[in-house]
């Protein structure tokens, strides 16, 4: 088997809007979207890449981009490849994470360098001398970032894919969304008992109802190509389709592994052109151990 290529950022920015640039993930495992949104007299970086060498190349590529502007940096979620670049940043830029994503990120960061250091040795290389470091601003629910004649919202949509999911909106038009959204691959369920069970994926389709509802024009998923609404609605019919099916079999008395590869089986059928189909089964487990597997979204909890 070929060995992944390692996560490097080395994309060069692609305007997909007016002021809003994306380094490529170039369907690279564990490199993410980094976007660059520029304003007038500001600018806003969203996602780090993982370790501090892509955390510099990300706050390389921003500066080149927002010249001497004053910088902002926040992440979509806690995860490595998104957000243990965020050193690089520090004292550079401003750093914003909503609460949740900040006491996620204290409650787990050590724990998930150690899993992702056990990932490869591309991996662990770019992890060298992790620092996890607090955000300058904390913010509860929703924040607005005033560019300079460009607005960014900073909306905290979790417990979905991680507790402190995290949604970023450019003047109603460009979304990026994290890893609630990925294009082309099956969704990311980390449901990983005992350490981590924090995976709420009912609640996922219930936040993705709310993104939908926003109708962006641009949709930027944390990996996979950037794209429009339309792949809310996929991503939903995927989890939705889980749901049914976790749901059926558990009611039938089928064991949870024998579960993940019934459903599995098929929905590989189903998304034939999607990448990463081992998240199947950890998506159907983690709809298994939750009380409302098959039943009607849940209310979304205040955040």
């Amino acid at each position: 088997m070929q060995e992944a290529p390692a996560p490097l950022v080395r994309g060069e920015p692609v305007r997909v809007a007016d002021g809003v640039f994306v380094i490529p993930d170039g369907r690279v495992p564990l490199v993410p979207n980094i976007g660059v949104v520029l304003g007038e007299h500001a600018a806003l970086v969203v996602d780090t890449g993982i370790g501090p060498r892509n955390g510099a190349a990300a706050l390389e590529r921003a500066r080149e981009l927002a010249g001497d502007r004053k910088l902002y940096v926040t992440v979509t979620h806690f995860h490595p490849e998104h957000g243990f670049g965020a050193q690089s940043f520090k004292g550079a830029a401003t750093i914003v994470y909503n609460r949740a994503q900040r006491d996620e990120l204290r409650r787990k960061g050590t724990g998930f360098l150690e899993m992702f250091r056990g990932l490869g040795p591309h991996i662990a290389a770019e992890l060298e001398g992790v620092e996890l470091v607090d955000p300058d601003l904390v913010f509860d629910g929703r924040a607005e970032l005033d560019l300079g004649g460009r607005t960014v919202e900073l909306l905290a949509v979790g417990p979905a894919h991680t507790v402190g999911d995290q949604v970023v909106l450019v003047d109603g038009r460009v979304l990026f969304g994290g890893d609630l959204l990925e294009t082309r691959m099956f969704p990311i369920a980390p449901y990983f008992p005992p350490h981590d069970t924090d995976v709420d994926p009912g609640r996922w389709i219930g936040v993705l109802d709310e993104l939908r509802a926003l109708a962006p024009e641009v949709v930027v998923p944390g990996h996979g190509e950037i794209t429009d609404v339309t792949l809310i609605d996929e991503v939903r019919g995927y989890l939705d389709h889980v749901r049914g099916e976790s749901a059926r079999l558990r009611a039938e008395g089928v064991p949870a592994e024998d579960a993940a590869e019934t459903v599995g089986k098929a929905a590989r059928a189903r998304w034939d052109t999607w990448d990463n189909p081992e998240w199947i089964g950890f998506t159907v487990r983690a709809f298994y151990a939750s009380e409302g597997a098959g039943g009607p979204d849940g209310e979304r909890r205040a955040t």
